[in-house]
């Protein structure tokens, strides 16, 4: 689809994604760009993502809240079938037996407002302590999951371009093959040549056109496999805008950039587990330590015989208090809790040790398939160039009637051929930079209505 251009951002070049806001309808979707906003906004796993970021916010306010004035209210009524007794000396005759009373009344009822506020507790002060690498962490496992979406649209947008511009190929090669037979069908009802080159001909524009209704049906999955990664409605569609020649500018990647671990994702969620790990071990070394409340109640009693008159008369009666909980003896646990949370952080040092070694491999492995795919895109681009010079050649010098229609259907499938090949190269190239920028932490999310703009209300 020659004229039609793909405009691809320099950010995305570089591996950053910073366009404005994205506010596109869905039949203007043209560009890498537009897909990866959309799918940002869209995707049902980062709207999963989204939602787990929520919950975990309003987890860390529910723990907060804790340091806050808890205010209550309570009220009961209670009627005695028969009242208790209570024994008594007789003041009398101190000397003399006890006596048995019924004590209390028959009805009573109780009205209480009580006030209760945290002055210090380990729990709470490990939720204000870790509240900011909580939320830290949710973030960043939404970054994750945003580069992973990044990257899968990506490859399959890059996969869409490809497959549509094959298809563009087969329908170019149908129009040539449909000419170059009713030519060689001219020359024969003409007498010029026999009816073989006419067959050949048929034949090879027949599975041309088989060709291209397989192509077709790629195009269609191609299709679908992006739209459900952006989360797009499968009844609606659009349609890309590409250039093969923009596409050739956007493989070359620098490849004496240094690696840093710190610069991927998954290290920096590793070192924030770490720090809520820490968190984890001081909170279980602070076991010992108390637990201290201040509480104010104020109290309405109503006591009487008969129940119509309760409430005729009330007894009020209030205190303030400060309370103090403190742990003697808990067995072992402290003990075994502070050496549970130290083994955790030392797993956690040795995972961090082993994702630097898988991140190493990932760039080595990913940076040598670039190196290869480049070479090899490279080498069937130059193909294809011969290949259609060849065609050309062989095309004219048949018409001349210096070479046969043979080598001129054998040209025209090594031209194809050297296409798709040179199609399929630029595929592989384009994915192996996208795994390469991945495995070095170059690709970020900016700018886009993601997680900081997009929230799922109930």
């Amino acid at each position: 689809m020659k004229g039609i251009t793909l405009f691809l951002s320099f950010a995305f070049v570089s591996g950053i994604f910073t366009p404005k806001a994205y506010t596109q309808s869905l039949s203007s979707i043209q560009t890498l760009e537009d897909c990866v906003a959309y799918a940002l906004s869209h995707s049902p796993d980062l709207q999963q993502s989204y939602l787990n970021r929520d919950i975990t916010l309003h987890t860390i306010r529910s723990k907060l809240a804790d340091w806050y004035p808890q205010i209550g209210l309570s009220f009961d009524l209670q009627h005695y079938l028969e009242l208790p007794t209570s024994v008594f000396p007789d003041f009398t005759n101190p000397n003399g037996p006890k006596r048995e009373v019924k004590v209390g009344v028959t009805n009573s009822s109780t009205l209480t407002f009580s006030v209760n506020q945290t002055l210090f507790n380990r729990d709470v002060l490990l939720a204000v302590r870790s509240a900011g690498d909580v939320k830290q962490q949710t973030a960043q496992s939404i970054v994750e999951d945003e580069i992973n979406t990044i990257v899968n649209v990506s490859k399959a947008y890059y996969n869409v371009l490809i497959t549509q511009r094959q298809l563009d190929i087969a329908e170019e090669d149908i129009v040539r093959l449909r000419k170059s037979m009713e030519d060689a069908y001219a020359q024969y009802q003409s007498g010029l040549v026999d009816k073989t080159d006419y067959e050949r001909a048929k034949i090879a524009l027949n599975n041309a056109i088989a060709n291209r209704q397989a192509i077709a049906q790629q195009v269609k999955v191609a299709y679908v496999y992006l739209k459900q990664l952006m989360g797009f409605p499968a009844d609606s569609s659009f349609q890309l805008a590409y250039d093969t020649s923009q596409m050739d500018q956007n493989v070359w990647f620098d490849t004496t950039q240094v690696l840093q671990y710190s610069n991927r994702i998954e290290y920096q969620l590793l070192q924030t587990n770490r720090r809520l790990l820490v968190d984890e071990w001081q909170y279980n070394k602070w076991s010992f330590l108390p637990s201290v409340s201040a509480f104010y109640n104020y109290n309405l009693a109503y006591l009487n015989d008969e129940f119509s008159k309760v409430y005729s008369r009330s007894f009020p009666n209030s205190l303030i208090g400060i309370q103090l909980s403190l742990p003697i003896f808990q067995g072992t646990k402290r003990i075994q809790n502070i050496a549970i949370s130290k083994l955790e952080i030392q797993q956690t040092d040795l995972a961090i040790q082993a994702l630097q070694h898988q991140i190493r491999t990932e760039y080595e492995q990913a940076l040598a398939n670039y190196k290869s795919n480049l070479y090899n895109w490279q080498t069937l681009k130059e193909n294809l160039e011969m290949a259609r010079d060849v065609y050309e050649t062989l095309s004219l010098q048949y018409q001349a009637g210096v070479k046969t229609y043979l080598d001129v259907i054998t040209a025209e499938t090594d031209l194809r051929t050297a296409e798709f090949n040179y199609l399929n190269a630029l595929l592989q190239v384009l994915s192996s930079k996208l795994d390469v920028e991945k495995a070095m932490g170059l690709i970020h999310v900016a700018g886009y209505p993601s997680s900081a703009q997009t929230s799922v209300k109930p």
